[in-house]
């Protein structure tokens, strides 16, 4: 971690370790669980060293049952405490969908608004490091289709750090979806950072010619792919969705407004995925606006590969998302 004026440099594992310290320190209904997350100090090493500064009843190594442990949180819930659950990486998410889609999302509107389920679900996703295709996957256009469930998805070190202290404030499940490829990236987190508004986009990069949409993994090729085609005279903007339910579409559709082209990049399968989602709305909303065909990047359609370069080549990547805006501008 490095310090500049007004800035810290750190990687995006200390910004959501922060995040979690900040969450323990500030009130004693909050733990966190999930397997390894103590002694081993997490399986991305996130939640190192917070049982020594913590203790075991603050910092819960679990059985290797997500269905159990997930359960747990949500019954810890609705008892009055706040439950930061880790599931080790999305697929094993799979393993608690009922606990997840059929209780913690449903139980406020089945009891007639008398119980809320203050739950936060982190959720370690997305390709890139070589984990092999079951351990890949980017899973969070499932969750975002579910109602009573919040999705969201941190692109920068301030939204790691901050977006704990909101989804702790949030009555309902807040899944925070933490791309794996990050973990080890730097970027600066400003010293003012604070708690994050979950129900707003941002904008990363301001622009003229075209509207990038990305989330989480997908914003800082998004960016680079933006400084690349300034270069060429092309002026991208690049908004950052944050959060996938309840989605920002006046953002997106705000920002087509004023570019009248549409590039949305997603790390998840085109067919169905957030990004698909986010196509559908500006075709609802603002068809009139726009001057060319939407350009879609996402990932191939196939189990992603393990082989590096298989892996790359499946992926959205920085030349690919410059491709598609130069064909959006024509």
């Amino acid at each position: 971690m490095t310090t500049t004026a007004g800035t810290r440099t750190v990687t995006f594992r200390e910004a959501f370790r922060e995040g979690l310290r900040d969450a323990l320190a500030a009130d004693d209904r909050v733990f966190l669980m999930g397997e390894d997350v103590g002694r081993y100090g997490g399986c991305f090493a996130v939640s190192q060293g917070l049982l020594e500064e913590f203790g075991e009843e603050r910092v819960r190594d679990t059985p290797l049952s997500e269905s159990a442990f997930v359960g747990a949180g949500i019954g810890a819930a609705l008892g009055g405490t706040l439950p930061i659950v880790e599931i080790m990486t999305v697929n094993f998410a799979m393993l608690a969908l009922d606990q997840i889609v059929n209780n913690a999302a449903t139980l406020r509107h089945m009891s007639g608004g008398q119980f809320s389920v203050p739950l936060v679900l982190r959720i370690p996703t997305g390709p890139g490091r070589q984990l092999g295709a079951q351990h890949s996957h980017t899973l969070e256009g499932w969750f975002a289709h579910v109602p009573g469930l919040r999705v969201v998805a941190p692109a920068t070190p301030a939204d790691a750090r901050g977006m704990l202290a909101t989804a702790l404030a949030d009555p309902d499940p807040v899944l925070i979806f933490e791309q794996i490829a990050l973990y080890g990236v730097s970027g600066a987190l400003p010293a003012d950072a604070g708690p994050v508004d979950l129900d707003r986009a941002a904008v990363r990069r301001r622009g003229t010619d075209v509207t990038v949409v990305a989330y989480g993994g997908t914003v800082a090729p998004a960016l680079d792919a933006a400084a690349a085609l300034a270069a060429e005279g092309v002026s991208a903007e690049v908004v950052d969705l944050r959060t996938l339910r309840p989605l920002d579409s006046p953002a997106v559709v705000d920002s087509v407004s004023r570019t009248h082209r549409l590039v949305v990049v997603d790390n998840a399968w085109r067919s169905g995925g957030p990004g698909a989602e986010v196509v559908a709305r500006v075709a609802e909303q603002a068809l009139d606006q726009l001057d060319a065909p939407v350009e879609r990047v996402g990932a191939a359609e196939v189990p992603v590969p393990y082989p590096r370069h298989l892996e790359e080549a499946a992926l959205p990547s920085v030349t690919r998302v410059v491709e598609a805006v130069r064909r959006a501008v024509g």
